[in-house]
């Protein structure tokens, strides 16, 4: 995979970044060991990792179509100022910060991150930006910070958006419904499903 970074102090993209049109790109978010493996200081539990099936069957239906992925993960220096209210994780070379393996066989790009938004220090303003998307799908954890934050900003920057509502979760199911209610009512995301309820397969 490649890990693109924000040159340091800018916006532009990473030297040596190809650059290619197209139509669609998904941004899976924080689905990495430290978060969705036993063990470690923020792991959110069983019920979290349920939606990793429904992520790979996203993925799977959209490696069909013309679209570029991106793994955007959560990825710390040590002192980092988040750790004031939450416990040290995901630091930058640890296994903590890596792609769960169930998704580490995917084609993509990984895109670390230091604060919620997606958009945040990063180089993927630029990157996008140069391909300009018809629409961004935006899925993984939490529903209530990172996969919203990065909706509000997506949105901010007029793509259309979707968020297949089965592939985002967070342990606090209140705020989970909270985020995906005002995703769609207030910032304009369409909601979506990647795997059919069971009535609508049938």
């Amino acid at each position: 995979m490649i890990i693109l970074w924000a040159a340091r102090g800018t916006g532009d993209v990473a030297s040596g970044w190809e650059v290619t049109a197209m139509p669609e790109v998904v941004l899976v978010m924080d689905m990495v060991r430290g978060f969705l493996e036993e063990g470690h200081p923020l792991y959110y539990g069983a019920d979290v990792r349920k939606i990793i099936p429904n992520v790979r069957q996203l993925l799977d239906r959209e490696m069909g179509r013309d679209v570029r992925i991106f793994f955007v993960c959560d990825r710390h220096r040590p002192g980092d100022k988040t750790f004031a209210k939450l416990p040290p994780h995901c630091l930058e070379g640890t296994p903590e910060a890596d792609l769960i393996p169930e998704l580490a066989g995917y084609p993509g790009e990984v895109v670390p991150k230091r604060r919620n938004s997606a958009f945040f220090g990063t180089g993927i303003d630029a990157v996008l930006n140069s391909i300009r998307p018809e629409k961004i799908i935006v899925c993984g954890i939490l529903t209530e910070n990172s996969v919203m934050h990065t909706v509000a900003d997506a949105r901010s920057r007029d793509y259309a958006v979707e968020v297949p509502a089965d592939c985002v979760a967070s342990p606090d199911y209140e705020a989970h419904r909270f985020a995906l209610k005002h995703m769609e009512r207030a910032l304009g995301a369409t909601m979506t499903r990647a795997v059919p309820k069971a009535s609508e397969a049938a």
